[in-house]
């Protein structure tokens, strides 16, 4: 049965005021309701950005919510990975001397970056207010393919690590090992639908066992309130997991049954509604992750590109809008 559901986040204006949140010495959290979060850390002389915001304009709330805490030059901007929502406000930090991704990461810019960027501004009305000063995609200056590490000076680093494809195919954590803290990227949402569309599903569950590896403590997952303690990070990543099962059982048995992809979607939405179905953006979410994996269990390995053309055609499909 099709519902009546507004294009992806088309319907959502609440405007949604983050808020820092310390979470071990010299680490913060710039923590929305539900929209994607970010975050720094402060070093001896220095800051480092974990993700920005989707514009310059939303970036300079951050920035001044920074200088509440630290007047030191920000001069590194770490990517967890590339959707326009997280990295088209870095413009506003005129200190930044690097910006940091995975090989993964820059390909995929180099890919389908401006497709992303255009279809993303469809997506989320509210969070590209703003979007004309956006001066191009935001591109890295330095990229690492398994592991980097950024001295903070007194000792202290920052280790950025790509564990495995995931969410997207260049995925990375911001890992601070001497008080357990981790930026996860969307590899790991607090119940809010967890977005697949650009993902390697199949793979997603490995990269997650290799995040609950490190046991963090505290956890800033993309989506979703901070994780407070072992175990809370412990269930996220779980949760994150079973989303992502539930998502590719129900594909598969829908496929075996020999249905379209639209009865492959009405059997994912059954199955997953009574779990996930309150979780934020979970309607956004579900026609772009039945559509991923229908496609990768037909044995399509790499993400087709998104385009806001495609991405209305799908929504027509699905949603009858």
């Amino acid at each position: 049965m099709t519902t009546s559901v507004s294009f992806a986040s088309a319907s959502d204006t609440r405007e949604q005021k983050p808020g820092l949140q310390e979470l071990g010495p010299g680490a913060y959290g710039y923590i929305s309701d539900f929209d994607p979060n970010c975050g720094f850390v402060v070093g001896g002389d220095h800051v480092v950005l974990i993700d920005t915001r989707p514009t310059p304009r939303m970036a300079r709330d951050f920035l001044a919510a920074i200088r509440t805490v630290t007047d030191k030059p920000i001069r590194t901007i770490v990517l967890t990975h590339y959707h326009a929502v997280r990295v088209m406000g870095a413009s506003a930090f005129a200190e930044v001397r690097d910006i940091v991704a995975s090989s993964g990461t820059l390909y995929w810019i180099r890919t389908r970056g401006q497709a992303d960027f255009d279809s993303e501004v469809g997506r989320f009305p509210r969070l590209f207010a703003g979007v004309e000063e956006i001066p191009g995609l935001t591109m890295p200056t330095k990229v690492f393919d398994r592991e980097m590490t950024l001295p903070l000076g007194g000792g202290r680093e920052l280790r950025l690590m790509s564990l495995g494809r995931g969410h997207s195919g260049g995925d990375a954590v911001a890992w601070l090992p001497d008080c357990g803290v981790l930026f996860s990227g969307d590899v790991v949402e607090n119940r809010c639908g967890v977005y697949a569309g650009d993902a390697y599903i199949g793979d997603w569950a490995g990269t997650l066992d290799a995040v609950a590896a490190l046991k963090p403590r505290v956890l800033v997952p993309g989506r979703g309130a901070v994780l407070q303690d072992e175990a809370a990070c412990a269930e996220a990543i779980g949760l994150t997991k079973a989303f992502l099962s539930t998502l590719l059982e129900s594909v598969k048995a829908g496929i075996a049954a020999g249905e379209t992809l639209k009865g492959c979607f009405a059997r994912a939405e059954a199955a997953m509604t009574p779990r996930f179905g309150d979780w934020p953006v979970f309607q956004h979410v579900l026609p772009f992750d039945v559509s991923r994996a229908y496609d990768e269990l037909r044995g399509v390995e790499h993400p087709v590109v998104w385009t806001a053309e495609r991405d209305r055609e799908l929504w027509q499909v699905l949603r009858g809008e």
